[in-house]
């Protein structure tokens, strides 16, 4: 399956990266550019459940594929749903439930850092996006 721009670019970029300090500090700057949600958004209905941090996620169907956008209240975590993101935004729904977490972090050179709390919040925010999609599918 080909990887969407997005997440093409977040290959690109992390993969120049010499070491996990240059990484650690891109990941903040992707972070930093996640569109904020509004205060609204950000509330129980849309809040994940498995994350030790606060996650917000919502969906969005454009035609046949699906846009998520998602923030957090922990830096780290808002560029790991960064990187999340630009791997999931514009596939479809079969697509999507094929992703390999994991394997994406691997590539990015990100999952020896995941911790298995990092790691089990995210798996907890894919399972959402599957959910959602079902859901509004």
């Amino acid at each position: 399956m080909k990887l969407p721009a997005a997440a093409e670019q977040a290959l690109e970029a992390f993969t120049a990266c010499p070491g996990w300090e240059q990484r650690a500090r891109l990941l903040l700057q992707w972070g930093q550019q996640l569109p904020t949600l509004s205060e609204a958004e950000c509330c129980e209905a849309n809040r994940v459940h498995g994350c030790e941090s606060q996650v917000w996620l919502l969906a969005e169907r454009q035609g046949e594929s699906w846009k998520f956008r998602a923030n957090s209240d922990a830096r780290l975590l808002r560029g790991l749903l960064a990187v999340l993101l630009a791997r999931v935004n514009g596939l479809k729904a079969s697509e999507l439930t094929s992703v390999d977490l994991h394997d994406w972090f691997s590539q990015l050179g990100l999952a020896r850092q995941l911790t298995p709390s990092r790691s089990n919040g995210l798996q907890a925010v894919l399972q959402r996006m599957r959910q959602l999609i079902q859901t509004e599918g």
